[in-house]
């Protein structure tokens, strides 16, 4: 074991389970309607669906196989309700107690915050706010901040501080991070060192699944100090091998890409 790694052994990111909001969005669009009505006042309160529950047990049950040495000895969650109710489902899936390892909700890992589009499908966005789908489309949506929102970027900028973490704090863990689909891109473009370019043609050619898996190992034999090599991305045979359906809706609002 060299003394030089700073990285976790192996990491885990799940995006959350399938959320009442991915459904309300779904029903909105397919209706043609400018709004989403997700039923609670705060993005950050949007439970799971039915479905997304039975998908973090999925999830959970993958774990469970796994020998005691090689399970999630840190779980680190956005503190929305959605992704709280995933990690807390996967763990009592596992058979993993809380209280037995390092569990915390860190607001770094929250969604990407959509500030004046909010609740707004496409139709919305193009019926109240032409402007910013014209200025997204000038400049990308990598650099795109709606007014009291955040672009890419400012995910990635709070990110960057919860790699400081991970390495300060948890080299040689075994860490399972449960957020959101931008969320899990965005790790993927700082710890594969990414273009603006790279990461997109990711995101155009498929959509983060609810409760798939992208995982991290350590390799000591790369670089002077070691790196995590990527293992699996959009990961789902967890799921689908426990018969939970596979979805890929969204998060809300959604602009055309």
């Amino acid at each position: 074991m060299s003394e030089k790694q700073k990285w976790p052994d192996v990491m885990w990111i799940v995006r959350h389970g399938e959320s009442a909001g991915n459904v309300a969005r779904d029903k909105a669009e397919a209706a043609g309607l400018p709004e989403i009505d997700i039923g609670v006042k705060r993005d950050v309160d949007v439970p799971l669906s039915e479905c997304g529950e039975e998908q973090a047990g999925a999830l959970g049950h993958w774990f469970k196989k796994m020998s005691p040495d090689e399970r999630p000895s840190v779980v680190l969650t956005s503190p929305y309700i959605r992704a709280r109710q995933t990690s807390e489902l996967v763990l009592a899936a596992a058979g993993i107690d809380k209280d037995d390892i390092t569990f915390i909700a860190d607001e770094r890992l929250r969604e990407k915050e959509f500030g004046i589009l909010d609740r707004l499908t496409k139709f919305g966005i193009e019926a109240k706010y032409p402007d910013q789908l014209a200025f997204r489309s000038a400049i990308g949506k990598f650099y795109h901040r709606p007014p009291g929102g955040e672009s890419w970027c400012d995910v990635i900028l709070r990110l960057r501080n919860v790699i400081d973490t991970l390495t300060r704090e948890y080299r040689r863990e075994r860490v399972l991070i449960v957020a959101h689909s931008v969320v899990v891109l965005c790790f993927r473009y700082l710890l594969e060192r990414m273009t603006e370019e790279q990461i997109l043609a990711i995101d155009r050619a498929t959509d983060v699944a609810n409760c798939s898996v992208t995982s991290y190992v350590y390799d000591a034999s790369i670089g002077k100090n070691g790196k995590l090599v990527l293992g699996q991305y959009n990961f789902v045979a967890p799921l689908e091998r426990e018969g939970a359906p596979v979805t890929t809706e969204k998060d809300v609002p959604v602009a055309p890409k």
